[in-house]
């Protein structure tokens, strides 16, 4: 049994997410294998919600013990994360500074107005546009904005990109994974794959400690997008072990148990591949469930992708955890101006 219980979590969402069989997907994809989702997407009325929620529910309290009068955080322009603290510091009261890097390389032209930027700054936080490129790691415009907090007299609390380096960042998704193994006692089934999308590689990590503790952590599969494997692997790494000490589950995660598939990130971290579009389509139009072009949208692709190449046995029971994002579509309202 892990040692979830002993941390604080300040609730920012509705309970437990649901998990939805897909018929019509499941059927469009030859009917012999069956999808199902875990809506992530649906899990708060903060903001329209999301994984990062999970995360910033056992980080809120350590913000909180600390005194800090100002989240600071950072992702790129359409970042769900900066969304999702920006929410989080509005609702607990407290001020937020964002920073918002250039890591997408895509040139909508009201890329920076819409979307996770629109809500980001509706919520009233300060958002700051930097040039700097794309990096899964410690940023230093994020050090310079902390510094800049207290610089002008305030106490900073600093979030870093995804809540993923952060030392409770893995914890939210060991409770994915015992929310799940009660909803499978509930439903009377047991799903044989996981799949999510990995960047900054918390949510992966903690669902790989969380399904560790009954044998199916090589049962995740990420799906990598950031387009930076080798640097996401080895962070996916080091939060597997911070988490799985913290929570006692009593062994190391072998390497092995680590899986992350790197064919579906192309071009670019942010920028989807026709395939990418298909995905969202195929999704949007199946189900009515809406993917985005950074996140969902490729861990759909690789699902597809997988099931065409038999990768999931016949009768496997495949769990795709939808975690959100969809406001991000508005930044490339060209490319599906006409669906």
């Amino acid at each position: 049994m892990l040692k979830l219980d002993k941390f604080e979590r300040y609730p920012l969402t509705f309970g437990p997410t649901p998990i939805e069989f897909l018929p019509r997907m499941t059927e469009a994809l030859g009917g012999k294998v069956q999808i199902y989702a875990k809506r992530d997407d649906c899990n708060s009325g903060l903001a329209f919600g999301g994984n990062k929620l999970r995360k910033l529910e056992y980080i809120v309290p350590d913000a909180i013990a600390s005194n800090a009068d100002t989240l600071v955080s950072i992702g790129g322009v359409q970042s769900n994360h900066t969304r999702m603290v920006a929410a989080t510091a509005a609702k607990i009261g407290m001020k937020c500074v964002v920073v918002q890097e250039s890591w997408v390389p895509h040139e909508d032209a009201v890329y920076d107005r819409v979307g996770n930027i629109l809500l980001t700054r509706l919520m009233g936080a300060d958002s700051r546009i930097v040039p700097d490129g794309f990096d899964i790691g410690i940023r230093k415009s994020w050090e310079d904005a902390i510094q800049s907090v207290k610089d002008a007299g305030g106490k900073p609390y600093g979030i870093p990109a995804g809540a993923s380096v952060h030392k409770y960042g893995g914890l939210g998704y060991v409770g994915f994974a015992e929310e799940v193994r009660a909803q499978e006692a509930q439903m009377g089934i047991k799903f044989d794959y996981i799949i999510v999308c990995v960047v900054t590689g918390s949510t992966q990590g903690g669902m790989i400690v969380g399904f560790a503790a009954d044998g199916r952590a090589d049962k995740v599969i990420g799906i990598d997008a950031s387009g930076t494997p080798q640097q996401t692997r080895e962070q996916v790494r080091a939060i597997v072990d911070n988490t799985a000490e913290l929570v006692e589950l009593g062994r190391k995660v072998r390497d092995d148990e680590i899986v992350i598939l790197n064919d579906y990130a192309y071009p670019a971290y942010g920028v989807p591949s026709h395939e990418t579009n298909e995905a969202i389509r195929f999704a949007a139009r199946t189900e009515a469930m809406i993917t985005d072009p950074v996140y969902e949208g490729k861990s759909m692709q690789g699902m597809i992708d997988l099931v065409k190449k038999g990768y999931f046995p016949d009768g496997a029971k495949v769990l795709y955890a939808h975690l959100g994002g969809a406001p991000a579509l508005n930044g490339y309202s060209y490319t599906y101006r006409n669906g």
